[in-house]
């Protein structure tokens, strides 16, 4: 059978795609529902991006591929990598899956809001959060306002919990508006939109065009939103694994939102969020690794 309709079939085996030469000729399905082709150098970024070595990230690659085909869906070739870091680099593994554990903060979005105001804060700004403030017309309620060097912020926080979810020019015009009706009022020197999945195209010709500024997933080129939590360390606490989903709430719920806060949990606290002493122990255990 020719190598096309072999492949077309998705009757192939990875290793026969692999010898056939046509791995590089598989489409994926992104979240959005688009397709473009697997790309075995996004894949090594993706791991060499959090301390991987090369030739495990060779490891990692070749994991991938035995699963490969045709309209793979890249949510299931990031769920293969985690399978393979599991297994050999859970450290590395907590680290590749920060963009799940951000969307685990939610389900509402104040969380991200606070997580948001802590990581500006270790840079260096003073924030407030939920704030109600009098624009020239009409009251709004900020997400975080940021203060640095005599410049004031005001800040919208966009939170989505589901894959492929982008942040359009609709959000950034009405960022825009609520900016210029607050400004004056409140000495605004600019708005932001924080997200944390990745915005449109129009959304970002709109907020550079517009003077409003973008932290999201992968934008802009530096300063994006992981690469400030990663170079800091400033892991949310959605990324321990040894903690279950309903902890992982109560924490938050308590206030603490980053994995640097639960290295001074005391051992009375763990225990009223239902944390056995060997799981405070394995927890104590996986930030020593994770944290510097």
């Amino acid at each position: 059978m020719p190598a096309a309709a072999l492949a077309e079939s998705g009757l192939a085996s990875p290793v026969t795609l692999d010898t056939l030469g046509v791995v590089d000729q598989i489409l994926v399905t992104k979240a959005s529902g688009q397709k473009e082709p697997f790309s075995e150098e996004k894949v090594l970024r993706s791991v060499r991006r959090v301390g991987i070595p090369d030739q495990m990230a060779e490891q990692v690659l070749a994991h991938v591929k035995k699963f490969l085909r045709p309209d793979i869906p890249t949510r299931e070739i990031y769920q293969h990598i985690l399978e393979f870091l599991d297994k050999s680099q859970p450290i590395a593994r907590t680290k590749f899956s920060l963009r799940e554990a951000l969307m685990q903060l939610g389900p509402s979005g104040y969380p991200f809001e606070d997580y948001i105001a802590r990581v500006l804060t270790h840079y260096g700004y003073d924030t407030q959060v939920g704030l109600i403030l009098q624009g020239k017309c009409i009251s709004h309620e900020v997400d975080v306002v940021a203060q640095k060097d005599g410049q004031k912020y005001m800040l919208e926080c966009k939170y989505h919990n589901q894959w492929g979810t982008r942040t359009d020019a609709k959000v950034a015009l009405y960022v825009k508006s609520r900016f210029d009706d607050l400004a004056s009022n409140q000495q605004f020197n600019q708005g932001w939109i924080v997200t944390n999945t990745k915005c449109t195209s129009d959304a970002i010709d709109y907020a550079n065009c517009s003077g409003l500024k973008v932290i999201s997933w992968g934008y802009p080129e530096t300063e994006n939103l992981q690469q400030l939590i990663e170079s800091a360390s400033l892991y949310p606490i959605t990324c321990q694994v040894s903690l279950s989903s309903a902890q992982r709430q109560r924490l938050i719920k308590m206030g603490l939102v980053l994995c640097q806060d639960l290295k001074n949990l005391a051992p009375e606290s763990a225990s009223q969020i239902g944390l056995s002493s060997s799981q405070y122990q394995d927890l104590q255990q996986e930030l020593v690794t994770l944290l510097p």
